[in-house]
Parts: C-alpha cells; structure tokens; sequence
C-alpha cells in the first residue's frame, strides 16, 4: 500500500511521500491567486474556486483569505458559504451539503498526529475525513477536528471545539462542543 493510499483509509503515512508537496504548491499558488482577487470579480473567484476545490455545487462564495492544503479532496454543495480566514486541512476528505454557512476564522482539520513523540518526529500523521450535511450553519472561531461528522438542520455556537459527532436537528456549542437543545425548541430570535 502507498503512502498516498494509506492516508486515503486513515492510517499513519509518511508525510514525504513523493508527489505530495507538488500536490501542496499547486493549491497554495491557487489560494494566493484567489485571495487576491478584486471583490467585484465574482467569476473569477468562482473559477477559481472550482479549481481549488474537488467538486462545487451551484452558486459557491468564499470570502478570502480562503486557505486548503490540497484543495481536491474538498466537496461543496450548493449555496456554500464562507466567511472571510476558513483553514482547510484537508489530507483526508471534507464534505459540505448544500445550504451551509461557515462563519469567519473558522478551521476544518481532518490531519492528526501520533501522540508518541518518536512517530512524529519520522514527520507521520494520519487524516480523517470531515462530513457537514445539510442547512448548517458553524458559527465564527469554530474548530472541527478529524473524524468528525456533524447531521443536517444543525446550528453550531461560535466558538466551539467539534470534536465528536454531532446528530441532526440540534444546536450544539462549547469547547468541547455539546448538544445543548433540539433545534425545534429555538425561538425566532430575530423578533
């Protein structure tokens, strides 16, 4: 099994493999270009973005500063949204449903390093993928560590610290971050 291969399951690889950093440039020499787009240029940016991104669905915005590590092995729906400084760390798989909301300075991380000091110090790590559904929203400064998978109709308090699952139809929020109430029990709090 290659290195590639056995960071494509989820096991340790070695970071080194060939080929990797060539796949790294091309994406960071994508963002800069993309972040230093005019505001106005909104068809260039969406270019752009399918470029920088494995699939995107109808009508993407991301504001900049957008950061990806390799750029393919992220998958958009429809009406994605983020907002301005997202960090995708993206050796492993991050799936976004349509409808979703990112607000600024968040972080998808799906790479992860072994606890035993010796493993990373032979610059291995693993990646796990990141799953969001449907009409979510992820509030401003919010992390989401490997492995997670967060359901459809999901609010997520800004701040937070994702580091399990969280189900559908709920709001969940804090460091770490907890369903604190089905979604159905929230007023409109915009009367």
């Amino acid at each position: 099994m290659t290195e590639k291969e056995k960071c494509a399951v989820g096991l340790l690889y070695d970071t080194t493999f060939p080929g990797r950093e060539e796949e790294h440039l091309r994406c960071a020499d994508l963002c800069y270009d993309y972040n230093h787009t005019r505001p106005s240029d909104t068809s260039a940016r969406e270019s752009l973005l399918r470029q920088i991104f494995g699939s995107v669905g109808k009508q993407p915005y991301v504001e900049p500063n957008l950061f990806c590590g390799f750029g393919v092995n992220i998958h958009v729906g429809d009406f994605f949204f983020a907002n301005n400084s997202c960090v995708f760390v993206d050796p492993g798989q991050i799936t976004f449903g349509d409808y979703v909301f990112i607000g600024p300075n968040c972080g998808f991380y799906t790479a992860g390093h072994p606890l035993e000091p010796e493993l990373r110090a032979k610059f291995l790590e693993y990646a796990r993928p990141i799953t969001v559904g449907n009409h979510v929203w992820i509030g401003g400064g919010t992390t989401v560590c490997p492995g997670v998978s967060i359901g459809n109709n999901v609010v997520i308090g800004a701040g937070s610290v994702v580091t399990r699952d969280i189900p559908d139809n709920v709001v969940a929020f804090g460091n770490p971050c907890r369903v604190q109430r089905p979604l159905e029990s929230c007023k409109d709090e915009t009367k």
